[in-house]
């Protein structure tokens, strides 16, 4: 057993050994030179007065086109919510969210058949005008969702 202690107890010594060794052969990389001083200027410059520069015949970026989106092209860009060109599992959920809440009432991210039901007849009793447990065409027609006004064409000659 004492043997073994020595022979472990050495193998940690020559590990150490080697470590210390290592790390005094370690080359240090030389410093960026220091930077020279440059002489002050004879007047200190005025805080308020703003940066001149003379552009000359430089030219910036060129402006962005405006670019026609088919409807499949928008409807694309409705779900994929970073414009990566791809949409994922997270991005087609998430805009299902605010009907989802809508749907929870007790707030605990688990939609449970009662909530829903309770949901539907309420939905159903909101639609049935006359209370006879039967929905006509007409009641039923109650529920179509609002349609959103056509956003007028920008008649801007900017």
């Amino acid at each position: 057993m004492n043997r073994m202690l020595i022979g472990a107890f050495g193998a940690l010594l020559l590990v150490a050994i080697g470590v210390f060794w290592w790390q005094g052969r370690a080359v240090e990389s030389p410093a960026a030179p220091l930077p020279e001083a440059q002489e002050a200027a004879a007047k200190p410059a005025d805080p308020e007065a703003l940066p001149a520069a003379d552009v000359g015949d430089m030219q910036g970026p060129a402006l962005p086109k405006a670019v026609e989106l088919t409807r499949e092209q928008q409807r694309f860009f409705r779900y994929d919510r970073n414009r990566d060109l791809e949409i994922t599992r997270n991005e087609m959920l998430s805009t299902r969210v605010e009907a989802f809440r809508k749907l929870d009432a007790d707030g605990n991210n688990l939609l449970t058949f009662e909530e829903w039901a309770v949901t539907t007849v309420d939905r159903f009793e909101k639609m049935d005008g006359d209370s006879n447990q039967r929905l006509t065409p007409t009641e039923f027609a109650t529920s179509a969702p609002k349609r959103r006004p056509a956003k007028p064409a920008s008649k801007c000659a900017c």
